[in-house]
């Protein structure tokens, strides 16, 4: 799923980055729970700010005997393929995934299966024969931008064309963001300019604007989607050096896209709660860790994966995040505090928000 140019925790390169170990004792068999969590960049600040602590407690809080085992891909296929070899080896008996490339994870998925290792595909839908898949509804969020956009954008629709800044084509959530937003976009605006996005990259999303707003014409253009908030900040930046302002969409409720909707750079951004996300994921963990069955309230449907296996899945409802629910969403949840968004070059905005 998602952070601004320059914006991202440092990254290590290595399989195994860190490893927690959790207290011995039993969830089935009287011994420690091994887990492997694999997660798969670091240019996206949600995954180690949030996913990474959240999963950690939440399975720790469920599975008391789990030792949990980190490693980050640092947006590398191979790397992660690598990563879940470690894993085995280690010994670790589920394995929570976010595919780099949903694709590319197959082989090591099926090798997981293989040696009788249960894999929970998190948030994005890896493919082979995965066990559970815990996410978000990626086509409404897609669909949910694109209405907003469309909205923003309002009767100078037929004034000029959009741009559209597309997520990694190696992701799997990007094709269905993509479908949902053109769902939504298809006959109300003009697209001018499409992109998909290698690595969901900042700096790559701004050239991209920059060459859409080029080919099109800066007073042509009435509005830029952007499939998340990293990308938002590099087409943001585009579009400030290019002296337009138009509608612009994210994703992720990254903390600088929260501030561009307020000094209203960006239009909106889609807030997907993690702690949920991350609460349904240690159930499932929880369930495997004691040899039960999945319940219906664990996996209420089912998703298709992209080498064609119908998985147990968990969609969580997406938030559209504006100016007007801020305090009701990122600050109530304790995502960000209020400090943390309105710094002094913030102020002003915050307190027309009824932030301050």
């Amino acid at each position: 799923m998602a952070a601004s140019v320059g914006l991202g925790m440092a990254a290590c390169g290595s399989a195994e980055q860190s490893t927690s170990s959790g207290a011995s004792g039993s969830a089935a068999s009287g011994g420690t729970v091994k887990v492997g969590l694999l997660l798969p960049e670091t240019k996206t600040t949600r995954y180690e700010q949030f996913d990474r602590p959240l999963l950690e407690a939440n399975i720790k809080k469920l599975v008391p005997n789990a030792q949990i085992d980190y490693y980050n891909a640092n947006q590398d296929a191979t790397l992660q393929q690598t990563q879940v070899d470690t894993a085995l080896t280690k010994g670790n008996t589920i394995l929570v995934l976010d595919a780099v490339d949903s694709k590319a994870i197959q082989a090591s998925v099926q090798k997981a299966h293989d040696a009788g290792v249960k894999v929970i595909a998190y948030d994005r839908l890896a493919q082979g024969p995965v066990d559970a898949y815990v996410s978000f509804d990626n086509y409404k969020v897609g669909q949910l931008q694109g209405q907003a956009l469309v909205e923003a954008v309002g009767a100078n629709a037929s004034k000029g064309s959009i741009i559209m800044i597309n997520g990694s084509p190696t992701d799997p959530n990007a094709g269905q963001f993509k479908a949902g937003a053109h769902s939504a976009i298809d006959g109300k605006l003009t697209i001018g300019k499409e992109y998909d996005t290698p690595n969901w990259d900042p700096n790559t999303a701004n050239q991209e604007t920059a060459a859409g707003i080029t080919a099109i014409g800066a007073p042509n253009v009435v509005g830029v989607y952007s499939a998340n908030d990293g990308m938002a900040a590099g087409a943001a930046t585009a579009m400030k050096a290019a002296n337009i302002s138009v509608p612009l969409t994210g994703q992720d409720a990254q903390l600088d896209g929260v501030q561009r909707i307020l000094v209203g750079t960006q239009t909106m951004s889609i807030y997907k709660p993690y702690e949920p996300e991350a609460a349904a994921t240690a159930k499932i963990v929880a369930a495997f860790a004691n040899g039960t069955s999945l319940t219906p309230s664990d996996v209420p449907t089912t998703a298709t994966s992209g080498s064609g296996q119908k998985v147990p899945a968990n969609l969580i409802t997406p938030i559209v995040l504006t100016k007007t629910n801020i305090q009701d969403t990122v600050v109530k949840d304790g995502l960000y505090t209020v400090d943390q968004i309105c710094t002094p070059t913030y102020a002003d905005a915050c307190k027309a928000a009824g932030l301050q």
